[in-house]
């Protein structure tokens, strides 16, 4: 049983430490769903190991433990994600109470650990090659997955009165396309690329901006906000995109802690998994 301090978000740590007393986690993803997941689960004395591709495409970057990719490490709320190189330092970092991040875009080597947990929170909108027997317990997030099939359950993470719902049977609610509004503002909160080409962010997450403000360019155009608010989310500089592709997001209502905390939808889709392991424990195995 590994011995290990459960942070406090200021990130000071508790005394004496606490057991890890359960199992292995494999995330697939490291965006700040996924990160959301991660953080709750790891409190909760599991061991975390999340996979993600070589260049992560996460736009809030301050809250996604895939910066760690570029990094090597990022703190959220007191837990601290590490960059490994294999599946044997991955365990070790989980177990020394770090969550570890691998880059395995299609999570084989992290599921030569055998975890006990496997949770698909790429968010693709479609399953990208996970299956139910990846691992004893198998949770999917939002759409594109189906409980009893493919995954085990579903967490529900369309905004609205079923976020963070665990579904036993069926799919999640289909994507809308259309992002969640906050302060009624939903299409006007995402700052899409104006072009192809490669971005160069000229604003930084947390910073206040008005409409017309340019925080960004593709090649030689720029790219405006369309809204007042606090820039939430930009993509990392020097990463190739596309017409229409996502590279930011506002948020109106100006709160610059939002941008470097958990938000509300990511601790409700952690509550969903973390309950979906628990629930599946009490259940005879499915494998």
């Amino acid at each position: 049983m590994v011995e290990r301090a459960l942070p406090h978000p200021d990130g000071q740590r508790l005394h004496p430490p606490v057991p890890c007393v359960y199992g292995l986690v494999v995330i697939r993803g490291a965006g700040d769903l996924a990160t959301g997941v991660a953080h709750r689960l790891h409190r909760c004395g599991f061991r975390v190991v999340m996979t993600e591709i070589a260049q992560p495409r996460a736009l809030r970057r301050a809250v996604s433990f895939a910066s760690a990719v570029y990094e090597g490490s990022i703190a959220v709320e007191g837990v601290t994600a590490r960059l490994v190189g294999s599946a044997a330092e991955a365990m070790a970092t989980a177990d020394a109470g770090e969550v570890a991040v691998l880059i395995d875009p299609d999570a084989r080597e992290a599921l030569s650990l055998r975890p006990e947990v496997l949770v698909d929170a790429i968010m693709a909108k479609r399953n990208l090659g996970t299956h139910a027997n990846d691992a004893p317990i198998v949770i999917g997030l939002g759409p594109g997955f189906a409980a009893g099939k493919d995954v085990r359950f579903v967490v529900e993470t369309a905004r609205g009165h079923h976020l963070g719902r665990l579904i036993v049977a069926g799919s999640a609610q289909p994507d809308t396309g259309v992002p969640g509004a906050v302060l009624g503002y939903s299409r006007e909160r995402v700052i899409r690329s104006p072009a192809d080409g490669i971005f160069f962010g000229l604003r930084h997450i947390g910073e206040p901006v008005q409409a017309g403000d340019v925080i960004g360019q593709v090649g030689d155009l720029p790219v405006r906000a369309g809204l007042d608010g606090i820039l939430r989310g930009l993509l990392r500089s020097g990463l190739p995109v596309q017409t229409g592709e996502k590279i930011g997001d506002i948020d109106p209502r100006g709160i610059a802690e939002y941008c470097t905390t958990i938000s509300d939808k990511a601790r409700a889709i952690a509550g969903g998994v973390l309950e979906g392991i628990l629930f599946a424990r009490r259940q005879p195995a499915s494998r």
